[in-house]
């Protein structure tokens, strides 16, 4: 698969899907779905020139340090974590840019993911201002928080259904600014939902993102993961996210089995390392 696509016998888009399954990530489980990177960081002119490499987000960075400011944030974190009792190892991130509320998040508006996301809620939706509203303004707060640190799903790429509210959930209101959240707010540079996707595939492709995208890679799946290169790459979760972390089999009380299970279907999980 590595030779096609140096060849560039496959798109990047395929090659992502491959290494997706390949590392244990499956349409299957909202646990360890696929993960896509976020790949451009221009979300407000009105229009998307591909040619030039400031509209792309800088891809040898873990989402939550693409803006400079948050990197010192995150790297005082790390340094400063000690736990009393030596089980938990230190980390950057406590939350993971895959879980199982991440993907019904970007995808409340589609069953089966709305009613899933009901009963993550307990029985009703989310309050309006943490819903899924805006593209622009979802980047935004990614740049502005660093604890915010989710990537993208394959949707983004291929599904403008996801985008629209077809369904007529009543999703509510914006608490500041009264706005009822309904479609998802696109980029100026997306004329429609279709638009949205066939521009952003376009730019999954574009050159700028084959010559960029094995550094992500690298990142999520391969040699970045974890270790030192992960430390020096300020891009180290918490330790339950990692496959062989912990000894579900080993563990005999039921109740702390239990529990570690949930956090790990909740928390995230880092795909194996390819």
């Amino acid at each position: 698969v590595l030779q096609k696509w140096v060849n560039r016998e496959i798109s990047n888009f395929d090659y992502l899907i491959q290494l997706n399954t390949m590392a244990g990530r499956t349409y299957n489980d909202l646990a360890q779905y696929p993960v896509f990177p976020w790949i451009l960081r221009d979300y407000t002119s009105e229009e998307l020139d591909l040619n030039n490499p400031a509209v792309f987000r800088d891809l040898s960075k873990p989402i939550g340090v693409v803006n400079e400011k948050n990197a010192k944030t995150v790297k005082e974190k790390y340094e400063n974590f000690e736990d009393p009792l030596g089980i938990i190892d230190k980390f950057h991130y406590g939350t993971h840019y895959s879980n199982a509320a991440g993907v019904m998040h970007y995808l409340i508006r589609v069953e089966p993911f709305t009613t899933l996301h009901i009963q993550l809620q307990s029985g009703r939706f989310d309050c309006a201002d943490r819903q899924f509203h805006s593209i622009p303004a979802t980047w935004q707060a990614l740049m502005d928080n660093p604890n915010d640190v989710k990537e993208l799903i394959p949707e983004f790429f291929y599904f403008p259904e996801f985008l629209e509210n077809q369904n007529g959930f009543n999703l509510g209101q914006l608490q500041i600014s009264r706005e009822v959240v309904n479609d998802v707010v696109l980029p100026k540079w997306a004329h429609s939902p279709e638009d949205f996707i066939y521009k952003h595939r376009k730019a999954l492709e574009s050159e700028y993102v084959s010559a960029h995208l094995h550094e992500w890679i690298d990142l999520i799946f391969g040699y970045k993961q974890r270790g030192p290169a992960a430390v020096e790459a300020l891009n180290v979760f918490y330790y339950c996210t990692y496959e062989g972390a912990v000894d579900l089999d080993a563990l005999t009380d039921e109740k702390e089995r239990k529990a570690l299970e949930g956090m790990i279907n909740n928390f995230g999980q880092t795909p194996c390392q390819l």
